[in-house]
């Protein structure tokens, strides 16, 4: 049973959203908001917030507004969201905000026309299984730079970034008229105080106060928060700044800790409260039970305890945006293409059991009804018209040479596939060693594959021989930048260390062919000429007479990545779980329509691929992904 403290929160809670209905009412309202008196405030009254995690960038733009909706057709009043620096910093100096769903500003505005109120949460680390932790790339490439440190290098970078950041948003923070109520001091900081021991934590402190001084110097005068597990808030906490605790599901614990470090009062806030959790590839996807995420809402809205769903909807890992954790048995464990997460609103926004649930117990009299599912196709068969041998394309790159391999920073690419070539005059055999291998590899001699090396399965060398005047062809992958744990420091792919042969550094005369796949590979040009147990790219193009979100079957096909219409939609392995890629329908046309697949390992030739209505996420095979 409800307390009587959360009857008057939540009677506050629907005057939070009485004016905004529609969207000239959420537009013409202007709010205050503040953290005061043991208490968020909206318009000088004590609110609890129910928020959702939802992040523009894993989501269509055209569909945005739909996934708003059922946010609030769910009953909650807010949405958070990550900003992804390296999303919007594309290359140095070189800045989106507009291009696809790269429109921040316009997710918030959008999240405000529908009556919801805005957690900014811009890092500059976000975690969120995103490649590199939102960092970009090239931030390694600066003499110097110590990511996540308090060196002048990298707080430069930092200020540019939140400088950028606020021109796009400061119109929309509450205290301009806008919806975003709370900003975010840093995030987790305290994990990695914990990891990294091997920095003072007077240093951390001096590099968390710095970053927080540089939000409130560019412009953002809203409240700030800061988010970590509760026991981890000696090294996360910040002066100023509202300490909330991530998946605390203690009340009392909550409280006690709070109050320890926010001069003993509340508000009290569990910024992310998980509703499920993130996958990897070759490892099961795991679920959290719908009866157990409510009955921990339940607590929260006993406890007068506002909380964050993390997350609410998840989304997709678009092109090359996931990233990757370790753990001691494997070096990398690659994040999903899939964002889905098991929450409440599934990857393609459908109504779920948790969702029905969360729903009924969140819901008042002015919830609106859930908007409607959007169209669901299936395409029973796409032709594959054109084969075309990844040696063909890559024989017409200029190659980089050099007297050992390169990274890809070293290269100057940040995402993608390398090829690695080297001609031996002189026979070779005995133990391929490739312990710098950052991530996955194909191994060939004169064109016959001999072996699939990869840091998940930590297997970095096989048996190889190279006979007289023959060419080791290596073609390396990288799968996704650690994005949390200590390891995010030394985030460099591709061969980052010699090649050893039977004990031998391999040096003098490595050719480096740049495959970024960041456009469509251009076949027009180029005729079939693909075999079997060769990297290939295939095309192909398919009518449709109405469109619809659909899933690709990859079950047939071994690891690769996929586009459509020119939008790269993802990563698929056969390792599983994931054996399906989303396509959202918003992507597809009435009439022609093309497809194109980077088929890496190509054990067989295809010849057509299908879609089907309903997502494959649970069907690990990962014997098929074990290097041979």
């Amino acid at each position: 049973m409800k307390t009587k403290l959360f009857s008057l929160i939540l009677l506050a809670g629907l005057a939070m959203n009485a004016n905004a209905q529609t969207k000239n009412k959420s537009q013409s309202v202007k709010h205050t908001f503040a953290i005061a008196d043991g208490n968020f405030l909206l318009d000088g009254k004590p609110i609890q917030i129910h928020s959702g995690e939802m992040h523009y960038a894993r989501i269509p733009k055209p569909y945005w507004r739909h996934r708003l909706k059922m946010m609030k057709a769910m009953g909650l009043n807010a949405v958070a969201t990550y900003v992804f620096w390296n999303y919007h910093e594309t290359a140095p100096g070189v800045w989106d905000f507009k291009t696809g769903n790269k429109d921040v500003a316009e997710y918030i505005k959008t999240a405000q026309e529908e009556g919801l109120f805005v957690i900014l949460r811009p890092g500059p680390y976000v975690c969120a299984e995103w490649e590199f932790g939102g960092y970009p790339w090239f931030l390694q490439k600066v003499p110097g730079m110590v990511i996540r440190g308090n060196n002048p290098q990298y707080l430069a970078a930092t200020k540019a970034y939140f400088t950028a950041l606020y021109g796009q948003v400061k119109n929309l923070l509450v205290s301009n008229g806008g919806p975003i109520i709370m900003v975010q001091g840093e995030n987790e900081f305290g994990s990695y105080v914990a990891q990294r021991k091997d920095i003072a934590l007077e240093d951390h402190k001096k590099y968390s106060a710095a970053v927080f001084q540089q939000l409130k110097d560019v412009g953002f005068n809203v409240p700030f928060f800061t988010s970590d597990g509760s026991w981890l808030f000696e090294g996360g906490a910040l002066p100023g700044a509202l300490p909330t605790a991530n998946g605390e599901d203690d009340v009392t614990k909550l409280k006690e800790i709070v109050n320890k470090f926010n001069g003993g009062k509340g508000p009290y806030m569990v910024a992310e409260f998980y509703p499920g959790w993130l996958d990897h590839w070759a490892e099961p996807f795991p679920k959290v039970s719908y009866k157990s995420t409510a009955k921990q809402t339940q607590k929260y809205l006993d406890g007068g305890v506002s909380f964050n769903y993390y997350m609410v909807h998840g989304g997709t890992n678009f092109g090359f945006t996931s990233g990757a954790n370790y753990d001691n048995k494997h070096d990398i464990q690659p994040d999903l293409t899939s964002y889905d997460y098991d929450a409440p609103i599934s990857e393609a926004g459908w109504v779920t059991k948790k969702y029905d649930t969360l729903r009924t117990m969140l819901k008042t009299a002015e919830t609106p009804a859930v908007p409607a599912k959007n169209p669901v196709i299936e395409i029973s068969n796409i032709a594959l018209t054109k084969a075309v041998d990844l040696e063909d394309i890559k024989n017409k790159i200029n190659p980089v040479n050099d007297d050992k391999p390169l990274t890809f920073e070293e290269l100057n690419q940040g995402h993608g596939y390398v090829w690695y070539s080297k001609k031996f005059n002189q026979p070779i055999s005995g133990k391929l060693e490739l312990s710098g291998l950052r991530d996955y590899a194909i191994v060939y001699v004169n064109g016959t594959k001999v072996a699939e090396l990869n840091s998940y399965y930590k297997k970095y060398d096989c048996e190889i021989d190279i006979p007289f005047n023959a060419t080791l062809d290596i073609i390396v992958e990288n799968m996704g930048r650690i994005n949390y744990g200590s390891k995010i420091i030394n985030s460099t792919k591709g061969i980052i260390s010699p090649v050893i042969i039977n004990g031998q550094t391999i040096t003098g005369n490595w050719d480096m062919y740049k495959l970024p796949m960041d456009v469509t590979p251009d076949l027009a040009a180029a005729k079939n000429s693909a075999v079997a147990g060769k990297p290939a790219v295939y095309q192909g193009s398919f009518n449709l007479t109405k469109t619809g979100d659909t899933f690709l079957d990859m079950r047939d096909w071994g690891k690769g990545i996929v586009f459509v219409n020119g939008i790269n939609i993802g990563r698929y392995w056969s390792v599983g779980p994931q054996q399906t890629l989303y396509l959202p329908g918003c992507w597809l046309k009435a009439g022609k329509n093309d497809i194109v697949i980077f088929e890496q390992k190509n054990d067989t030739i295809q010849k057509s691929i299908k879609s089907i209505a309903t997502p494959i996420l649970e069907e690990v095979n990962a014997e098929k992904g074990l290097p041979k």
